[in-house]
């Protein structure tokens, strides 16, 4: 709610801590396998083609909606390097917003920089021919995509699904085009048709202009005529009977008013949560708070879960963290969620806003170099977060017939500010089986010491440092990598040599 240019300058990171603990331990307790095919639903549960459950644990990257036509950070780091790190910090889907323009024969995607190889595969590419580049990659590294209709134009948000610029048939022919675009391709599991409608929208109301849920039904079946083994994700809107809440994050209307489609068992609701950094709502100045925040969210759309009747994404939150109102907010919404450990896949969806570190009010996971790591950020997320999925967005990956596990891997210093840095390590598997597990071992010629490592556990024995994966990324197929990455002290070391063992 109350969000216009939200993506417009880098806001400053998050300066408090949050113990880490326990964080590779939580990624565990879902199927490694599942994810193949396409997915549909079961009661409150997503489930891929072969039954198994699954969990969207994910995050937001932005840009197709804007004047740049293209994901943002393209002009600081190859695509296919922050994918990587995507995957290697845990998340398993991403959620790419975009406008309608993106569809004009006049746009061109800007702010690319091809220097030094990088994004080479994109030149000369127009914004879909980038975006199927994009969706290709993530599906190799083992991510889902979920494609967003943010804005009809780059110039913002709309409260309808509609403008008169851009009508409802174009809306819904744009969509078609993207379903039948991908079809065929199940690394794009779903299509959310429309980011945050508001006020006028209704839900429920009736009224063929302003009625969401009614527009949902429309555009959901013809993206389904095209495509019938999509998710249709449908947002809420801001206010119902009176009650009003966060843009797209009111699904009260859902219990009396369902989403019915054509092809049964592909609705996923979709809620945004948002914390004081973007507004400020009642519930933050109760005196119960934050202990009166998981009734807010049952109201507003955790009943739609926990009475078995849809799965629920929320597909947008996030914060800059900068105030205890907001760290506090943070905190209960992830117990909320239900943490993966204990609950697997039967659980909350979700997408984080967001990757990009130019988000105005909440700021990334990414800091302003776009390359460090809010950690901070990133640890609130650990408990939540879940395995990834099979490698090629296809079916069932493997690698062949033969018998062979290995590995390499390589490091590479991201930052080095003298008494400090931060590095990253990629683990290839270069054998011909899959890995189940690999450990990462190398010497310091200085004195250097691991502060803190992410996606991987450690131990440091003098300068020899020995790194283990963590439960969600230690399946690695063919061909394919993982990746941790740590904080050290101090700064200015030579980079080791590195032993990469397959266990």
């Amino acid at each position: 709610m109350f969000r216009s240019l939200r993506r417009a300058l880098c806001a400053a990171a998050a300066a408090l801590l949050l113990p880490l603990a326990g964080v590779q331990a939580a990624h565990a307790a879902a199927a490694p396998a599942a994810g193949a095919g396409y997915w549909h639903t079961s009661g409150r549960q997503i489930l891929d083609a072969s039954g198994q459950p699954v969990r969207i644990a994910g995050i937001n990257w932005f840009g197709f909606e804007t004047a740049n036509y293209v994901v943002h950070g393209l002009w600081s780091r190859d695509y296919k390097s922050m994918i990587d790190q995507m995957k290697s910090l845990g998340y398993n889907t991403i959620r790419l917003p975009y406008s309608d323009d993106i569809f004009k024969s006049s746009t061109v995607p800007n702010s690319i920089d091809f220097s030094g190889g990088k994004n080479a595969d994109l030149a000369g590419l127009n914004s879909l021919g980038v975006m199927d580049r994009i969706v290709s990659y993530a599906g190799q590294d083992g991510l889902k995509v979920i494609l967003d209709r943010h804005r009809p134009d780059s110039a913002g948000q709309s409260a309808l699904w509609y403008t008169s610029a851009v009508p409802e048939s174009a809306w819904i022919a744009n969509l078609k085009a993207l379903a039948s675009r991908y079809a065929g391709q199940d690394t794009v599991i779903g299509i959310d048709l429309h980011n945050e409608p508001h006020d006028p929208a209704c839900w429920g109301c009736g009224d063929q202009a302003k009625d969401w849920r009614l527009a949902a039904q429309r555009a959901g079946n013809a993206v389904l005529s095209v495509n019938p083994a999509l998710l249709v994700f449908v947002e809420g809107v801001q206010s119902f009977n009176g009650v009003s809440g966060w843009w797209g994050g009111n699904l009260m209307g859902v219990g009396q008013y369902p989403v019915q489609l054509d092809v049964p068992n592909r609705v996923v609701y979709s809620a945004h949560d948002y914390a004081t950094s973007v507004a400020q709502q009642s519930w933050f100045s109760d005196p119960a708070f934050p202990a009166n925040m998981p009734g807010v969210w049952d109201r507003y759309w955790g009943y739609i879960f926990k009475q078995n009747i849809a799965p629920v994404w929320v597909g947008e939150f996030g914060t800059t963290l900068q105030s205890t109102v907001d760290q506090k907010w943070l905190a209960a919404l992830v117990s909320y969620l239900r943490p993966t450990a204990t609950y697997g896949a039967d659980a909350f969806h979700w997408t984080f806003w967001s990757w990009n570190p130019n988000s105005g009010d909440t700021g990334g996971i990414l800091k302003d170099d776009w390359a460090t790591v809010d950690t901070v950020k990133d640890g609130y997320l650990a408990s939540i977060k879940a395995p990834g999925f099979p490698a090629g967005g296809g079916g069932g990956g493997g690698g062949g017939g033969g018998t062979t596990a290995a590995c390499s891997a390589v490091y590479s210093v991201s930052s080095d500010w003298g008494s400090g840095f931060n590095a990253d390590v990629k683990v290839t598997n270069t054998g011909t089986a899959a890995l189940t597990s690999w450990k990462v071992t190398w010497t310091w010629s200085g004195s250097q010491q691991v502060t803190n490592m992410w996606n991987a556990s450690y131990a440091q024995s003098g300068g020899t440092v020995t790194a283990v994966n963590a439960a969600h990324n230690g399946a690695v197929a063919v061909g394919g990598s993982a990746s941790f990455g740590f904080g050290g002290a101090p700064g200015g070391g030579a980079v080791p040599s590195l032993s990469c063992t397959a266990v």
